[in-house]
């Protein structure tokens, strides 16, 4: 079997057995067209590569970038489709096995404090047409801790008001149960009521919000409204809607939230994603001492 003919059942695999998303799976496409592409070179295929193989291809690749994140992308990828080759009998032992993972650079995300939570909820204008919106979107993503993308493509289908959760699908198509909060359910009642007088497309009358035309709201449109709302709450951080998704991790871990609820509540499949919010609060503590320790004031 050609490598061709290869790539085309590896990539039918990724999509449907492992239910990537379209970005991670193109970049996984595009990294293996560069490994075979070095094979040919070679004068060989990607079946026949060796370890050594492998470790001068990833030495070239890690060349042209210094991003660890990419690096490590890169290498994921590659072991990834060799572990295939291997379950579908292509090969009988893992070149990729031995290939070394660079350290992930650490990049603490940004949050907002509680005070800065209640300015931007503050300058919304409830006195607008899309106010109680903005506000039950402001609260699913602060207090429920939604994805961007999870809040566009929510459905009034996927709430049940009386047992308060929401069926959220994440990443990978991945399903979860997420509580709605007190303050996030009073402001989407809010919505809903004002929703039944605009005109919504059919093909919307399921999405749970909305833009002025009845139609769904895309990720853009939640990244410029929230962006305004600090502008006009004077927040001078540069933040997004998962600041808000940050933020709402880090408050439940100052809180006393054990991590592995935070884990499921967020939809990350591994406990080391959620253990980001540990080091920033780690580092809250640390500034909390610069700041306030009479041994570190200026005399």
């Amino acid at each position: 079997m050609d490598d061709e003919r290869i790539l085309k059942k590896y990539y039918t695999y990724l999509k449907l057995e492992k239910s990537l998303s379209d970005n991670s799976v193109a970049a996984y496409m595009q990294d293996l067209d560069k490994l075979i592409l070095f094979c040919q070179q070679r004068n060989q295929s990607v079946i026949q590569a060796t370890f050594d193989d492998l470790q001068e291809f990833v030495f070239q690749q890690f060349k042209s970038t210094s991003k660890t994140r990419t690096q490590a992308r890169i290498l994921s990828g590659i072991r990834s489709f060799y572990r295939f080759l291997v379950y579908h009998d292509y090969i009988e032992q893992n070149p990729s096995e031995l290939l070394e993972m660079p350290t992930k650079e650490k990049h603490l995300p940004q949050v907002l404090s509680v005070e800065e939570i209640d300015r931007l909820i503050a300058s919304i204008d409830l006195s607008a047409n899309e106010g109680h919106r903005n506000r039950a979107i402001i609260e699913m993503l602060y207090g429920s801790g939604l994805r961007v993308s999870e809040l566009v493509n929510l459905k009034l289908s996927k709430i049940y008001f009386k047992e308060q959760y929401m069926l959220i699908e994440g990443k990978g198509s991945k399903q979860r149960l997420v509580p709605i909060s007190p303050e996030a359910d009073k402001w989407f009642h809010f919505w809903l009521e004002d929703r039944s007088h605009w005109d919504i497309k059919p093909e919307c009358v399921d999405i749970a919000f909305v833009n002025r035309y009845g139609r769904q709201l895309t990720r853009a449109m939640i990244f410029t409204l929230i962006r305004s709302l600090a502008e006009k709450a004077g927040i001078t951080k540069t933040i997004s809607p998962h600041t808000l998704r940050h933020s709402f991790a880090t408050h439940l871990l100052q809180n006393g939230a054990d991590l592995r609820i935070i884990q499921q509540l967020l939809g990350h499949e591994s406990i080391t994603t959620t253990e980001i919010y540990t080091h920033v609060d780690i580092q809250n503590l640390r500034n909390a001492i610069l700041q306030f320790h009479p041994a570190n004031k200026n005399e």
